[in-house]
């Protein structure tokens, strides 16, 4: 058998896209979930004998199973660009880790593949807010202006459907939205005849409107705190609308944290665009914390925690 592991977000979703339409596998069984479910590989922890490909997700958060799919005979590929720690030492595991922090999966495997499927891999870097990555890239392409706009357009909407607590809270299940879009080798083409951008337009367009209207927690410091309630507009737009507020102060730090049913705490924090540190250190110290140096969150803080949290998050990034 073989399997596909990736992340719901635009950066799995498009490193998927890209690494197949290389190499396809139309048998492979999808194995993914919401942005912030990155244990994904314990859902195949009984698998023998597989394949596996894994794109976008925490080798450190998937060490147990991991460790169990190489022991049951398992040969896995793994693709990513976040904290790893230690790299197990088995003939049967490869693996493609860059944690920089301008760097996303997708980028990765534009890298592996030579630039064949780069435009995706764009829109990707859109997606994760590494809007100077993207246009890098793009500097080798002769798009134009419009184009750029179009590609982080599509990355931003792709993020944007990640985000939540649980499936439900999604407009369209990234396996679905996936192959939706694998059919085609040209994200223009996509773009022009896919009637799922439009659900996903008018809801980022009606959960930003939303979001606009929460006002900063504690205004004044040098860095910027945001809270939004429990509700399924606040969990889809998180992550945009942590990327927009670190692009509008590219030199503080910001956090956004949302109520959980229940009562706990999902936090996201980006570190300042200008010094992309940090973000994940500051995470891993808490309970369900992780991430990446630029971008990390916590999925569950435990509210008697918060203050704690909130000394290290000033203290790490302090002016």
């Amino acid at each position: 058998m073989h399997f596909d592991v990736f992340n719901g977000d635009a950066d799995g979703i498009l490193a998927l896209h890209q690494f197949r339409l290389h190499t396809p596998s139309p048998e492979a069984t999808l194995i993914t979930g919401v942005k912030r479910d990155i244990t994904l590989l314990k859902k195949i922890n009984t698998q023998e004998n597989s394949r596996i490909t894994v794109f976008d997700i925490s080798l450190d958060s998937n060490r147990s199973p991991l460790l169990s799919l190489l022991d049951q005979g398992n040969t896995i590929t793994y693709i990513d660009h976040h904290f790893a720690g230690s790299i197990p030492d088995d003939n049967k595991l490869t693996v493609h880790i860059d944690p920089s922090p301008t760097i996303c999966t997708s980028l990765i495997v534009d890298k592996l593949l030579k630039g064949k499927y780069r435009t995706w891999a764009i829109a990707a870097a859109y997606g994760d807010n590494l809007h100077e990555s993207a246009e890098k890239a793009a500097a080798t392409l002769s798009l134009t202006t419009e184009q750029l706009a179009m590609l982080r357009e599509l990355g931003e909407l792709l993020n944007y459907n990640g985000y939540g607590a649980e499936i439900s809270d999604l407009h369209f299940p990234p396996d679905t939205l996936y192959q939706a879009l694998h059919p085609y080798e040209d994200p223009f083409s996509f773009l022009a005849e896919s009637k799922d951008l439009a659900t996903l337009r008018q809801g980022f367009t009606e959960d930003m409107a939303l979001a606009m209207e929460q006002k900063e927690m504690s205004p004044g410091n040098n860095n910027r705190i945001y809270t939004f309630p429990d509700a399924p507009w606040a969990r889809r737009v998180a992550g945009v609308y942590s990327n927009l507020r670190a692009r509008e102060k590219k030199d503080v730090a910001h956090a956004l944290i949302v109520q959980n049913r229940d009562k706990t705490l999902r936090i996201s924090v980006r570190a300042p665009l200008n010094n992309r540190k940090g973000a994940d250190k500051l995470c891993l110290a808490f309970p369900t914390g992780g991430g990446r140096s630029a971008a990390a969150g916590i999925n569950s803080l435990p509210p008697e925690l918060l203050d704690e949290f909130l000394a290290s998050f000033h203290s790490t990034y302090s002016a």
